[in-house]
């Protein structure tokens, strides 16, 4: 067994797959609408979901808004170096809410941005 996605419900479609494709970079694999159950899928990663984890972003006809609750925690992206990553999601318009650093009681660099919905992801900086 494997993780194939997860998926995050959003309020603005385009809006959504600006942000992951221009700011983070990753590929819009594939999206489709189901008239009939009034949505629409847009599978976005890094890599075909044949060969890793992607993020599937749902799109409720309608719909303008949710309530992230407090249970969900982030989606966690690997990057070569947490600060320039900041800079470079920055200058691509993206929101960093928490600066590259060590992480408290530890010394992995991370640092945090958020989506246009308020889901946080998490840059792992990996060497």
């Amino acid at each position: 067994m494997r993780i194939l996605h997860t998926m995050l419900r959003v309020a603005d479609l385009d809006r959504a797959i600006a942000f992951y494709t221009e700011v983070l970079g990753m590929r819009l694999l594939h999206r489709k609408d189901y008239p009939e159950g009034q949505f629409t899928l847009a599978f976005v990663g890094y890599q075909d979901e044949a060969d890793g984890a992607v993020l599937e972003l749902t799109w409720n006809w309608g719909r303008t808004s949710y309530e992230l609750g407090d249970a969900y925690g982030h989606i966690a992206v690997a990057v070569e170096d947490a600060a320039k990553a900041c800079r470079d999601i920055r200058a691509r318009g993206g929101k960093v809410v928490r600066e590259a650093g060590p992480m408290k009681h530890g010394t992995t660099v991370i640092a945090f941005v958020e989506d246009p919905d308020g889901y946080k992801v998490e840059l792992i900086q990996r060497d």
